[in-house]
């Protein structure tokens, strides 16, 4: 009888340890620094332990109706060697990020008639494996470039694309557009996140604020994303919000708020080689096969940035278009890099081959690589150049990207 009981006990604890551990943990890189960020939907903040020594983690947000558990957080010290949550290593950031994992654009898209098939993992809605894909390459950071949250509206009556699948700005929904199918990614390394416009007020902005938004405090909207920069090592990425400016109508207010955005940014670079991120893109091209256009897009940020020094800037790194896209403009502007290819629906005028060649863009002439695919893209530091290397859903290498002095060069591999 003795044994049945230590048996049930031992179940019992077991049970609650299981009941304790956080729905999902993660490393983020804000500009103060690394810190730990947990979801739990114990009664208190779990601890951490830094280096051997017991932590604490304090409440970042309370349990409310759409989000029934309460988020955590705890500074990381910068000279911290090993961190555990609930019995599981977490990430640290390094000094020098070598490699650096970027993507964007990765949620199952919810909208009405337009329904993405959430339920297929491998054609349907692949970021689960692009994730684990990227995992693999054991990246020093990730960079995710914007828009987490697609499921908008409920899954149609009788649609097994998306049965099941959770909707609207809660918990359930953001669990399943990032923490679940991103964990092994998410455990891989830290993480510095980017503002999409599926996270603006008018759609995922509770979610964003409470979770991943980078300040020590929850916003309420209507609320903006402050602009910080990460060191990586001998470059600063420069983080900037570019959620709200629309993409075709010229609106002023817009236009000021970020050109501020731009103004905090320059006085973030301390004379350091930078990469804007951010999730718009400020230049776009259209393809027909295989004729390139200017995109006449983001209007808003174009005009922003026109007249503005950009020297130093190395490289804008975005997503918002759902392609993989290097447009270089030779010693006219930085080049830039579009990364949207995590896993939602892709514009079928992107199918393969890949387009190249010349285009001109709001009055410059760029040399463009551009392609649809489903992916992720690793950015490797060889000297002073980085090499990067698009993988798709096999994980092939199906393009290759030098970026050396500000010059972006992009060709199928």
């Amino acid at each position: 009888m003795k044994a049945l009981f230590a048996l049930l006990a031992g179940l019992a604890i077991a049970g609650a340890a299981r009941a304790a551990e956080p729905a999902a943990a993660w490393v983020e890189v804000t500009g103060r620094g690394a810190e730990v960020r947990a979801v739990t939907s114990a009664g208190a903040c779990p601890h951490l332990t830094v280096d051997g020594r017991r932590r604490g983690m304090s409440e970042r947000a309370g349990p409310t109706e759409a989000f029934p558990n309460r988020i955590c957080t705890a500074a990381l010290p910068r000279r911290a060697r090993a961190v555990r949550l609930a019995g599981h290593a977490l990430p640290l950031p390094k000094t020098r990020s070598n490699r650096i994992v970027v993507l964007g654009d990765s949620g199952c898209r919810l909208k009405g008639p337009l329904v993405q098939d959430c339920n297929d993992p491998v054609a349907g809605w692949p970021f689960a494996r692009v994730a684990t894909l990227a995992a693999r390459q054991k990246p020093d950071l990730v960079v995710h470039v914007g828009d987490y949250y697609y499921r908008e509206t409920p899954c149609p009556a009788g649609e097994a694309k998306c049965a099941g699948s959770p909707y609207g700005d809660k918990w359930d929904t953001w669990k399943a557009e990032v923490f679940a199918p991103a964990a092994p990614l998410l455990a891989a390394a830290p993480w510095v996140f980017a503002r999409g416009n599926h996270e603006d007020c008018h759609r995922g902005g509770a979610g964003w604020f409470r979770l991943l938004d980078a300040s020590p405090e929850v916003r309420a909207c209507p609320a903006q994303s402050d602009t910080f920069a990460v060191e990586i090592g001998g470059t600063r990425l420069l983080v900037v919000d570019s959620a709200d400016p629309d993409d075709f109508r010229v609106i002023p207010d817009q236009e000021a708020a970020f050109a501020a955005r731009l103004d905090a940014m320059d006085a973030l670079r301390k004379g350091e080689p930078a990469w804007l991120v951010t999730h718009r893109p400020v230049w776009t091209l259209m393809r027909k096969d295989q004729t390139l256009l200017d995109g006449l897009g983001n209007v808003n940020l174009r005009a922003a940035v026109k007249g503005r020094d950009l020297k130093g800037v190395d490289l804008v790194l975005v997503g918002h278009v759902h392609n993989f896209t290097s447009l270089d403009f030779g010693d006219a502007r930085p080049p830039e890099l579009i990364v949207g290819t995590g896993g939602d629906i892709q514009d079928p005028n992107d199918l393969p081959p890949p387009a190249v060649g010349p285009v001109s863009i709001d009055g410059a002439e760029a040399q463009a690589f551009t392609m649809g695919r489903f992916g992720y893209f690793v950015f490797d530091r060889r000297g002073a150049d980085w090499i990067g290397a698009f993988h798709d859903l096999t994980d092939a290498v199906i393009a290759r990207c030098r970026l050396h002095a500000a010059r972006l060069t992009c060709a199928k591999a």
